[in-house]
């Protein structure tokens, strides 16, 4: 399969709409084209182990969860391991992609898979997602009445002539008791000023005037973290059996909310793979669930009767690549070979 042929079926796997504003996601280093994919090579974290690895698997492309390139690059040398990272990739044109947020916040995506090791639950997202447009053009709908049709229709032919203007229509209208003509139009952030200019030089327009801000539609299903509702409740001891079995973890780290114990029930867990301390802060649960957390943000947790399990960041999302493997064999119709990196793994160890 051709790179740019992958990478458009990559983004149609999951839009890059979806990623956080701060994110560095899509596709990072592309070999000069034509370039061939035949191996597509998973990975959460790209280090120089795993970068071996797919050398010597003959990887086309590798897909790695975190960015390798996150902060800009100011030079391609030896010197740093992400820059060697770039370098090898291209002596062995490899391509880099990376979903990163995008795929925590799809429904398929990590954070769904991580709500498997809690049993059978319900889930929301705790931050959903909206969608990449407004339903129509625009960003702000601007509404008012006039009576005089020919003092409007000047005001209108002025509108007209504003950039940026879109959908703007006229109905008959009876405002305190008089006939009168309503004005809807759309506009972005820009052409909104001159509007407002326009129609406050006549002040009995302007005191008719209302102004919206048009909301992008919420995706459903979609965003950041989940909240889970239990079918069951269940003991917090039994919960921590669950996720250490789910993640493949011989122990987890436990924060125990204040005047809990292990045979407290849990029957809503919030949960955010990776770092969830932004996601998860001030949501109301029993639990909250997710890799790593400030050492505050967890002293509030507790405070406010919220237990807390971090397992480490990578640990919460790695496991979800076996299921991206399938997922991605049946979207891209068995045209590739996909692997899963066997170095990849958390770099804390207990000692």
């Amino acid at each position: 399969m051709n790179l740019r042929e992958l990478v458009a079926a990559l983004n149609d796997f999951a839009s890059l709409s979806l990623a956080e504003s701060w994110d560095n996601v899509g596709l990072l280093v592309e070999p000069s084209p034509p370039h061939t994919v035949n191996t597509l090579f998973l990975t959460n974290d790209l280090t120089e182990e795993v970068m071996e690895e797919a050398v010597e698997k003959k990887a086309d492309l590798i897909l790695s969860y975190h960015p390798p390139i996150f902060t800009p690059l100011k030079r391609v040398t030896w010197k740093t391991w992400k820059e060697r990272l770039v370098v090898r990739a291209l002596e062995h044109r490899i391509g880099i992609y990376s979903p990163h947020t995008v795929y925590d916040a799809i429904p398929h995506g990590t954070n769904h898979w991580l709500t498997k090791g809690l049993g059978a639950c319900t889930s929301v997202p705790l931050h959903p997602s909206a969608a990449p447009s407004y339903p129509a053009e625009g960003t702000h709908r601007v509404e008012f009445c006039a009576g005089n049709t020919e003092h409007l229709d000047t005001v209108l032919s002025k509108i007209k002539e504003i950039p940026e203007i879109f959908c703007l229509t006229t109905l008959p209208a009876r405002f305190e008791g008089e006939e009168q003509t309503r004005v809807s139009l759309n506009c972005s952030q820009k052409a909104l000023l001159d509007v407002v200019s326009l129609l406050s030089q006549n002040s009995l327009l302007y005191h008719k005037t209302e102004i919206l801000l048009l909301q992008k539609p919420l995706l459903p299903h979609t965003g950041m973290g989940r909240l889970c509702t239990l079918s069951e409740p269940v003991s917090l001891k039994h919960i921590i059996e669950r996720i250490k079995s789910h993640l493949k973890l011989p122990h987890i780290r436990l924060a125990m909310a204040t005047g809990k114990t292990l045979e407290s029930p849990v029957k809503k867990v919030a949960v955010c793979a990776g770092s969830g301390s932004s996601i998860l802060r001030g949501m109301e649960a029993d639990l909250y669930l997710t890799g790593e957390m400030s050492h505050h943000d967890v002293l509030d947790a507790v405070a406010n009767g919220i237990s807390v399990i971090l397992c480490e960041h990578s640990n919460t999302e790695r496991g979800f690549l076996s299921e991206l493997r399938d997922m991605l064999a049946v979207h891209l119709q068995n045209k590739i070979n996909i692997l899963v990196s066997e170095k990849d793994r958390d770099p804390l160890q207990v000692a």
